[in-house]
């Protein structure tokens, strides 16, 4: 039986029924385009760059927007699009390197910039009608550029600009083609949100009609119609994304869910009995719990590659699944809490971008025949747009702010190979440190907070001994959106109270440093 998700057969209706597509062409702010877009009330998919004109013609999208990358447009093998979206009438913005492709590509000419531009910059809005209808003459914008658009064709004409950069914005005099070569998408740029909705529902006419309520309504009765009287089973992890799947389940087919917890030993500390708790008492579903720990050390036994570690995690983890899941008579479906970065990052969208960032456990991990259906209810959704969906079913706080906890659990956050005594070392420091950031009250004013164990011993001292333990990092970062983070600026206090704990209380760790990276250009987990 082949797999397939219901929540993301084309072509899209009702709520999606208007959509944007972001062509990546390598940008770091790709998938927080998307996310500025749908904060819009528009619906925006993110594409390989090279995709054809023809197959946007098929998903007949209502704007484009070219993203920014690391190249320059004038470079040998320097990524380009397909020149014929230029000739199919749809609105084009183009960003910073998509800007600059798009003049290049209609008679500009791009050069290297006399003065680079990194950080933040005063422009000048030339024309305050359009595309800046709204945003004051002077205002402060993002740039992140070598390059620039160094002239126009005659089709284009000037709409802001900068002490180093003439054309930091312009359109074209009769096509809705427009460029800016600032991020209007970051939160450094004030009024980059007026000019994106400026360009979405005035030069695209959308009628901003994504609304999170309205796709929860449509994907319930889609699965309600897909599913019919079949069994449905989803995995449960006890985090955000399984628990907001479970209840949209819960609420289109009731009785006919079942819910799986597969303990793979890698785990945080109390995780099975607290998801056991919830399961059972809030949502009163029919759970199954598989004591799989032996199989995952077993499959791990050696393994220090990240990648690798993945894709042994999930195959084990379906091979577990699936045994339990023969075990439930009639189940015909499973339910996955798949997002859309992860689509994205592991390179499973059908027309996304083809680079694997990381393998996903749902994504990445999944052989081509499971004996099940797939469906994958949140595969479209940011994590931000998760928990506000959570919360609009009903679901109580504790369980849609819990911070986020990859796939793999605790193999991730266990640099090198993977042992039981590693991990019981690693659950008890990562306690500490969740529980010291919620004794201080910032957990909710943290977004991810977590231990890493290292790989690394260091020379140390207790008592009048010398030791030659682990060192132990702390991670912790802030992000609306999960696409970029920056570190948590924790107050020194309860960075030393976690420290003390730590080397005090957990046997085996000598040393305690904490993660000061942001993403990019680093991620969030360690692997």
């Amino acid at each position: 039986m082949t797999t397939a998700s219901p929540s993301s057969v084309e072509p899209r209706g009702g709520a999606a029924g208007q959509r944007v597509l972001v062509l990546d062409f390598g940008s770091q702010y790709a998938q927080l385009i998307a996310r500025r877009v749908r904060e819009q009330n528009v619906y925006c998919e993110i594409v390989r760059h090279s995709i054809t004109a023809e197959r946007v013609r098929e998903l007949a999208p209502i704007g484009i927007i070219l993203s920014g990358g690391p190249s320059s447009v004038y470079a040998k093998g320097a990524p380009l699009c397909d020149p014929k979206l230029f000739e199919l009438g749809i609105p084009v913005l183009g960003i910073c390197y998509g800007m600059q492709l798009m003049c290049q590509a209609l008679g500009g000419k791009v050069d290297s910039a006399p003065a680079r531009e990194y950080g933040r910059a005063e422009c000048d809005i030339v024309e305050a009608d359009g595309l800046f209808a709204g945003v004051p003459k002077q205002t402060q914008v993002w740039m992140s550029h070598g390059d620039q658009v160094a002239g126009i064709s005659n089709d284009f004409t000037p709409l802001a600009k900068t002490s180093t950069c003439p054309y930091a914005a312009v359109k074209h005099k009769r096509l809705p083609f427009f460029g800016l070569q600032f991020h209007p998408e970051v939160t450094h740029t004030p009024e980059g949100s007026t000019v994106l909705r400026n360009f979405l529902h005035g030069a695209c006419g959308a009628e901003g009609t994504w609304k999170l309520g309205d796709f929860a309504a449509e994907t319930i009765e889609r699965i309600r119609q897909e599913v019919g009287n079949d069994r449905v089973i989803c995995g449960l992890s006890g985090g955000v994304d399984s628990s907001v799947v479970a209840a949209m389940l819960a609420k289109a087919i009731g009785p006919q869910l079942s819910c799986i917890l597969v303990d793979n030993g890698l785990l945080r500390q109390a995780e099975e009995e607290a998801v056991v708790a919830e399961f059972t008492q809030h949502f009163k579903t029919d759970l199954h719990v598989v004591k799989g720990e032996e199989r995952f050390l077993s499959a791990l036994a050696g393994i220090t590659d990240p990648q690798e570690k993945r894709r042994r995690i999930g195959h084990t983890f379906i091979d577990c699944f699936v045994d339990e899941a023969k075990k439930i008579k009639g189940a015909k479906f499973l339910a996955q809490g798949t997002l859309y970065p992860d689509v994205i990052e592991s390179g499973a969208a059908p027309d996304g971008p083809a680079d694997t960032i990381k393998l996903h456990h749902n994504v990445g991990g999944l052989p081509a025949e499971l004996g099940f259906e797939l469906i994958e209810p949140l595969r479209d959704l940011f994590k931000d747009e998760v928990r506000r969906l959570g919360l609009q079913l009903g679901l109580p706080e504790e369980i849609v702010w819990r911070h986020p906890f990859p796939g793999p659990g605790l193999a991730v956050r266990c640099l090198g190979e993977v042992t039981r005594e590693k991990l019981d070392t690693l659950r008890a420091a990562d306690a500490i440190v969740v529980g010291e950031i919620k004794a201080a009250g910032l957990y909710r004013g943290t977004s991810q907070a977590f231990a890493v164990l290292l790989p690394v011993q260091s020379v140390g001292v207790m008592g009048d001994s010398r030791t030659y333990d682990n060192a132990l990092a702390v991670r912790c970062v802030n992000t609306d959106d999960f696409m970029t983070a920056d570190w948590s600026h924790l107050p020194y206090e309860v960075l030393a109270r976690i420290s003390t704990r730590v080397i005090n209380e957990v046997k085996g760790v000598n040393r305690v440093v904490y993660d000061i990276s942001s993403k990019p250009p680093a991620t969030i987990e360690w692997e």
